[in-house]
C-alpha cells in the first residue's frame, strides 16, 4: 500500500537536506574520503545531538527516538544525496538493528542507549575473504574456555566502518551453530586494517582476531535468525540511499544538458540526450518507489513482506543507481571522466553500494526464492 509523506517528513527532509548541505558539500567529501577515519567526529556529535538521528529509530525506552523505518529512508536518501562520509549506515542500520533483532534485552540495555545518544559508533561483521552474506559463509570460531568465557579466532572483510567502531558485533560459528557476540574496540587480539576500496566515501575494514575475548548476544546457535532480519533491514536502508544519489545524478545531468551548448544549441535538445535523461527519469522514478514501498512495509510491521520487498528494493535501486551515474558521466563527456568532476564520486558510490549485500543478481535470486518462482 502506498503511502503519502506528511508534513512532518517534509520538514524531517528539509532539515537533513540543509544541515548536509552545510556540512557534506563536495569539498568536505573529498577532504574526508583522503583521510583513514573518513567522518568528522564534531559533525557526527551534532548529528546526534542537534537532530538526533542515531535515536531515530531506536525505541524510547532504550534512549531513542522511537521513529519508524519511513523517517529512516527520508533520511538516508538525503544522506545518499550529499555522499555522506560518516559511519551513520554501519551504526544505525546494521548495528542497532541487529540488537534489536536479537533477542537479548541486557544486550539492548547496555548498548543502544551509546548508539542512540551518539556516542557509540557500532558496526557488524559478517562477511568473510570468500565475501559471502550468507549462513554457510561463517566460518570465524567462536570457541568457550574451560571457565565459560568466549574467544574469538579468525578474518572478518568489507567490515563497515571497522577500523574506527567502538563496538563490533561478530557473526561467528561455535558448536552449536552460528552465534553473535559483542566485542569492544581495545579487546585483546582485535586487530583492524583499514583496506583501499573503489568508493573512498565508504570506508571498509578488514578485522583479524586471535582468541578476542567476546560476550555471547542471545544463545549460542540462535544468532542466524537475527542476522538475516538485519540484511534485510540493511537491504532496504541502502536502497532508500541508492535512490536518492541516483536522484542526485539525474538532477546533475540534466542540469548540465541544459547549459552546455554545441552546434549552437544546448545538449539536451538533442534526440538521443533527450532519451538517456528520459530513461534515467523512468529508472529513478521506479526505483524510489521500490525503495520507499520497502521502508513503509517495514514501518507498518508488515514483516511477511519485507524479505520480498527488501530484495525487490535493492536490486531494482542498484540497478537503476548505477546506470544512472553511468549515464550522467556520458552526458557530461569529457570532463565527467575528470577527478576534479563530482560525476566518479558517485559513480564510485554506486558500484560500491551495488556490491554491498549482495548485487542485483544475488537479490533477483534471493526474489525468486522467495516468491516461489
Amino acid at each position: 500500500m502506498a503511502h503519502p509523506f506528511s508534513d512532518d517528513h517534509e520538514q524531517l527532509r528539509e532539515v537533513v537536506r540543509r544541515f548536509l548541505a552545510e556540512k557534506s558539500p563536495e569539498s568536505e567529501v573529498r577532504r574526508l574520503m583522503a583521510q583513514t577515519e573518513g567522518f568528522d567526529p564534531a559533525v557526527w556529535k551534532q548529528m546526534a545531538d542537534q537532530l538526533e538521528l542515531m535515536a531515530l529509530t531506536i525505541p524510547e525506552r532504550y534512549g531513542g527516538s522511537g521513529h519508524s523505518y519511513a523517517e529512516l529512508s527520508v533520511v538516508l536518501d538525503e544522506m545518499g544525496r550529499a555522499l555522506l562520509c560518516a559511519p551513520y549506515f554501519a551504526t544505525v542500520a546494521l548495528a542497532a538493528n541487529l540488537l534489536l533483532a536479537a533477542r537479548d534485552e541486557s544486550a539492548r540495555q547496555d548498548y543502544l542507549p551509546g548508539i542512540a545518544g551518539g556516542r557509540t559508533v557500532a558496526t557488524v561483521a559478517i562477511a568473510e575473504r570468500q565475501g559471502q552474506w550468507s549462513e554457510s559463509g561463517i566460518t570465524l570460531e567462536a570457541a568457550r574456555t574451560p571457565d565459560g568465557a568466549w574467544r574469538l579466532t579468525g578474518e572478518k572483510h568489507y567490515v563497515l566502518d571497522g577500523h574506527v567502531a567502538d563496538l563490533v558485533l561478530v557473526v561467528a560459528r561455535a558448536r552449536a551453530g552460528v552465534s553473535l557476540f559483542a566485542v569492544e574496540k581495545h579487546a585483546a587480539g582485535l586487530l583492524a586494517t583499514p583496506v583501499p576500496t573503489l568508493d573512498p566515501t565508504r570506508k571498509l575494514a578488514r578485522l583479524s582476531f586471535d582468541r578476542v575475548p567476546a560476550r555471547l548476544i542471545g544463545a549460542a546457535g540462535d544468532g542466524w535468525p537475527a542476522v538475516a532480519r538485519m540484511l534485510d533491514l540493511a537491504a532496504v536502508a541502502l536502497a532508500a540511499e541508492q535512490a536518492g544519489g541516483a536522484q542526485r545524478v539525474l538532477e546533475m545531468a540534466v542540469d548540465y544538458a541544459k547549459l552546455r551548448v554545441q552546434f549552437g544549441r544546448p545538449i539536451g535538445s538533442f534526440q538521443a540526450i533527450k532519451h538517456k535523461c528520459a530513461d534515467m527519469l523512468l529508472e529513478v522514478e521506479s526505483a524510489r518507489a521500490a525503495a520507499y514501498h520497502a521502508g513503509w512495509a517495514v514501518a507498518d510491521g508488515n514483516d511477511d513482506e519485507v524479505p520480498t520487498l527488501a530484495s525487490l528494493a535493492k536490486s531494482c535501486c542498484s540497478d537503476a543507481y548505477f546506470h544512472a551515474a553511468a549515464e550522467n558521466i556520458q552526458i557530461h563527456g569529457g570532463i565527467g571522466y575528470t577527478w576534479e568532476h563530482p560525476a566518479h564520486l558517485y559513480f564510485r558510490r554506486a558500484k560500491s553500494s551495488e556490491l554491498l549485500f549482495g548485487d542485483a543478481a544475488h537479490h533477483r535470486e534471493l526474489l525468486a526464492q522467495r516468491t516461489g518462482i
